[in-house]
């Protein structure tokens, strides 16, 4: 049996990792009777943890929200995990983030046992983060709080929404979740007054309070939020779209084209479809020869007309001529 300060350390790394447990399985993992997990609760509960009991065959103990934050206990694993996600943090397109994420990391640091602090040490050292590139854009850490919150509390939303060319409009929409890419944070929800799914850049959207009333949610507009989203951005939006069959194998296209760029679909092992889309065909003749790879055009047919056209416009560009004498 663990010792009873042992034993509480082990009860609060219970508690912090499970949503909810039942006297029965908390007795069960400390190997002590239910009486002595109802008198370590009431300790947990002096320090100042906020412990919630329901009563009941069906009840049990949840740790819940207090007026202050608590200490935490972490895994080997998950003080690595949080101490890089604390850093990368800083550069993720969060405005106001990164000095927290910074401090953070530094207070975690400081606590860290030496195998570990060795551990995040060396990501440090040897970890260079990519420069944002023009495209970027940052949010306010206060506005995707809130938006995290109404898809928490699945109450109703209304924002002023700018678009491409600054113009605001008012949206009110049933939140669902919120979607990270690589450069920018978007909003997927149900617009009521559209009648349909949409995708919001999370940097364009100014909150309206009050928010409610609250909503039952409804089913997603597909099972892959992520995919949903990447094939909103990257063809959805635009007037010209294509699907190319790329001549390499679906792991080594994801390596070269992010999510916001288009979406891949696995043909063999040698071979994938990617459906892509751009302000017309032109951009998309470019966009498909910057991949760097043997490609087929699938469809359009006018995008391979396009593509020979430029092919012998490049093709007399390096033809030798002749300099005309003055």
């Amino acid at each position: 049996m663990l010792e009873t300060s042992a034993r509480l350390l082990r009860l609060l790394s219970l508690l912090q990792a499970h949503r909810e447990w039942t006297g029965a399985d908390l007795a069960d993992r400390l190997g002590v009777t239910a009486r002595t997990v109802r008198r370590d609760v009431d300790r947990l509960r002096e320090l100042g943890y906020p412990v919630n009991a329901s009563p009941g065959t069906g009840g049990g103990y949840q740790l819940g929200a207090g007026a202050e934050l608590p200490p935490l206990l972490l895994d080997d694993d998950e003080a690595v995990a949080v101490a890089v996600g604390l850093r990368t943090a800083a550069g993720n397109g969060v405005e106001g983030i990164g000095e927290a994420s910074v401090r953070a990391l530094a207070k975690l640091q400081q606590v860290l046992p030496s195998r570990l602090r060795g551990r995040v040490s060396a990501l440090n050292q040897f970890t260079v983060p990519m420069l944002r590139g023009a495209g970027a854009s940052t949010v306010d850490s206060g506005v995707l709080t809130e938006l995290a919150t109404v898809c928490r509390d699945a109450e109703r939303l209304r924002f002023g929404y700018r678009d491409h060319a600054g113009s605001v409009t008012r949206r009110t929409v049933e939140p669902h979740r919120l979607v990270c890419t690589e450069r920018r944070w978007y909003l997927v929800a149900w617009d009521l007054d559209r009648q349909d799914w949409r995708t919001f850049r999370a940097d364009r959207i100014e909150p309206r309070s009050p928010h409610g009333p609250r909503f039952t949610p409804r089913p997603p507009p597909a099972e892959d939020l992520a995919a949903y989203v990447s094939e909103g951005i990257s063809q959805g939006a635009y007037a010209a779209r294509a699907v190319v069959r790329l001549r390499v194998s679906l792991a080594e296209a994801a390596r070269i084209i992010a999510p916001s760029h288009g979406t891949l679909e696995p043909l063999d092992d040698a071979s994938c479809l990617l459906r892509t889309g751009a302000v017309n065909l032109d951009v998309l003749v470019i966009h498909i020869m910057l991949i760097g790879c043997e490609f087929e055009v699938v469809e359009p047919a006018a995008l391979a007309d396009r593509i020979r056209a430029a092919r012998d416009l490049l093709t007399r560009s390096l033809e030798p001529r002749e300099v005309e004498k003055m």
